[in-house]
C-alpha cells in the first residue's frame, strides 16, 4: 500500500496536523522532490531529485518513480509518498499510481497552490470559469480555451518562453498592452505577484517550481503547429544521437543546401499549377527546421531562444516600418523615400550597437562570389565611389545571352588555367572594395 500526502503550497505552516500524523505513522518514506519549502517535515525520506537530472524526459522520470514506489510497497508492505501541494492537482505520478493495478493507494487531502492563487488574484474560479492548464502541454491544452486560465508547472523561463510563443499571435489584444499575472513563491517571505506585459512574460523574474501564471483572456486557437514543431526540434536535439552532435558551425552546410533548395522550388513555381506549391512548402519547412535547430542549440547553451528570435525580428520590422506603424501616417511617401528611411534606421541601429555602419556593412562575405561582387558594386555606387572596373564593349554584348556567354567564357578560361572562378572573383572584388574604402577615408 502507498499512502500519499501533500505538503501544501509553501512552508510547513500550511501542512495539516492530519498530514503530519500520517507522516509519523510510516517508517519508509519517499519524497517526489526535496526542493520544496515544507519538504523538511518528512524526515529520513528518500527523494527522486536525482532522476530529474539523469532522465531524458519527464515521462521517464514519472515512470521511474512509479516503478520504485511499487517495488518499495511490495518490499515493505506500506510506504509513504509525499508530494508538493495537493496530491490530486497536476500530480502525474499520483495519477499513474492510482491507475497501477499492482498497488493500492490511499490519498489524503491537502491544501494546494490553487487556494493560495485564488486568494491572491481575488477571484472565484467557479464564477470566472477558470481553466487549469499544465504549462508543459499549454500549446495543445489551451487550443479551445478562450476564457481565463491558470497555468501551472511554469518551473523555468524556457517553459514561459514556450507558452508565450504558443499564444503570442492570439492574445486577445491588438497590441502589447495585454497583461498576464505571474504568481511566484506564494505564501513565502519572498512572494511576488507581478502583472506584466505578454512580451515580458519570460523576462520578468527567474521562474522555478513555485511559479505559475494567470492569463485573463486568450483568443483561440493558439499557434499549436508552430509550438509543436518548436518542441519537436528540442526533442530531436535531446534524443537523436546525430542531432546531439551538431553545432552551429557543423550545420552551415545544411543551411546553405536548404536555402538553395528553397530558391529552386521558387523558380519551379507554376502560377497555373497549384500543385507546385507543395514542393515550396516542403522546402520552406526544411529551412524552418534549420532555424529551429540553431535556436534549440542556443537555448541549450542558455544564450537565446526561438522566442527571442521571433521577438527580435518582430521588433526590428516594426521599427523599420514607421510608415506602417507610426501614428502620423505617411501616404505621401514614395518608394525612394521609404528606402532612404530604411537605410537611415539601419545605420542608426548599427551605431547604437557599436557596429560598423560603413558603406559595405551588411554585405554577406559568405555569399557566392557573383552575388558578393554585385552587392559590393551596388554599395560602392551608392556611397559615391563607383569601382573602376573596365566595362565590356557594348558591341560585344548586344543581348542578355551575350552577357551569359561572356561570363561562361570567363569561367571556362579560369578552368583552363587551373583557377577557381569563385576564388578569383572574390579576391578581385575584395581588392576593389579595399580601394573604395580607402578613398572614402581619404
Amino acid at each position: 500500500m502507498v499512502e500519499i500526502v501533500g505538503l501544501g503550497p509553501a512552508g510547513s505552516e500550511y501542512v495539516s496536523r492530519h498530514t503530519l500524523d500520517r507522516i509519523a505513522a510510516h517508517r519508509h518514506r519517499w519524497l517526489r522532490t526535496a526542493i520544496h519549502p515544507s519538504a523538511h517535515v518528512v524526515a529520513d525520506a528518500s527523494t527522486f531529485d536525482h532522476l530529474y537530472e539523469s532522465a531524458d524526459s519527464f515521462d521517464g522520470v514519472y515512470s521511474a518513480i512509479v516503478e520504485t514506489l511499487v517495488a518499495a510497497a511490495h518490499e515493505h508492505g506500506e510506504i509513504l509518498y509525499a508530494v508538493p501541494g495537493s496530491p490530486l492537482v497536476l500530480e502525474r505520478t499520483v495519477r499513474e499510481l492510482i491507475a497501477d493495478s499492482r498497488v493500492r493507494c490511499v490519498i489524503n487531502p491537502a491544501i494546494g497552490f490553487l487556494e493560495m492563487a485564488w486568494a491572491r488574484l481575488g477571484i472565484d474560479p467557479v464564477e470566472e470559469r477558470v481553466t487549469l492548464i499544465d504549462g508543459h502541454t499549454f500549446a495543445t491544452a489551451a487550443t479551445d480555451v478562450g476564457g481565463p486560465m491558470l497555468v501551472a508547472h511554469c518551473h523555468a523561463n524556457w517553459v514561459l518562453s514556450e507558452i508565450k510563443l504558443a499564444a503570442e499571435d492570439t492574445i486577445d489584444a491588438s497590441n502589447d498592452e495585454c497583461e498576464v499575472v505571474i504568481l511566484h513563491h506564494l505564501g513565502l517571505p519572498d512572494e511576488r505577484v507581478v502583472t506584466t506585459r505578454w512580451s515580458e512574460l519570460d523576462r520578468t523574474l527567474e521562474a522555478d517550481h513555485l511559479t505559475s501564471i494567470y492569463v485573463p483572456a486568450l483568443a483561440t486557437p493558439v499557434g499549436r503547429e508552430l509550438t509543436s514543431f518548436h518542441r519537436l526540434a528540442r526533442t530531436l536535439r535531446e534524443r537523436c544521437p546525430w542531432d546531439r552532435e551538431q553545432t552551429h558551425q557543423s550545420l552551415v552546410t545544411y543551411l546553405l543546401e536548404e536555402t538553395h533548395e528553397v530558391v529552386d522550388a521558387i523558380l519551379a513555381l507554376d502560377p497555373e499549377d497549384p500543385s507546385t506549391d507543395e514542393h515550396l512548402m516542403e522546402e520552406l519547412g526544411d529551412l524552418l527546421y534549420q532555424i529551429e535547430f540553431h535556436a534549440a542549440i542556443a537555448e541549450e547553451e542558455g544564450r537565446f531562444t526561438m522566442g527571442d528570435v521571433a521577438r527580435g525580428i518582430n521588433d526590428k520590422l516594426v521599427r523599420r516600418h514607421p510608415h506602417v506603424f507610426a501614428s502620423h501616417g505617411s501616404d505621401g511617401e514614395t518608394s525612394d523615400d521609404l528606402v532612404a528611411s530604411w537605410d537611415a534606421i539601419k545605420s542608426a541601429e548599427k551605431r547604437a550597437k557599436g557596429l560598423d555602419d560603413g558603406p559595405f556593412a551588411g554585405v554577406p562575405v559568405s555569399s557566392g562570389s557573383l552575388g558578393y561582387a554585385a552587392a559590393v558594386l551596388k554599395k560602392a555606387e551608392k556611397a559615391g565611389v563607383p569601382l573602376s572596373v573596365s566595362p565590356v564593349p557594348d558591341a560585344h554584348l548586344e543581348h542578355l545571352t551575350d552577357v551569359g556567354e561572356h561570363l561562361l567564357a570567363v569561367v571556362a578560361e579560369c578552368r583552363r588555367r587551373g583557377l577557381d572562378p569563385e576564388v578569383v572573383l572574390r579576391e578581385v572584388t575584395n581588392v576593389h572594395r579595399a580601394n573604395a574604402e580607402q578613398r572614402l577615408r581619404a
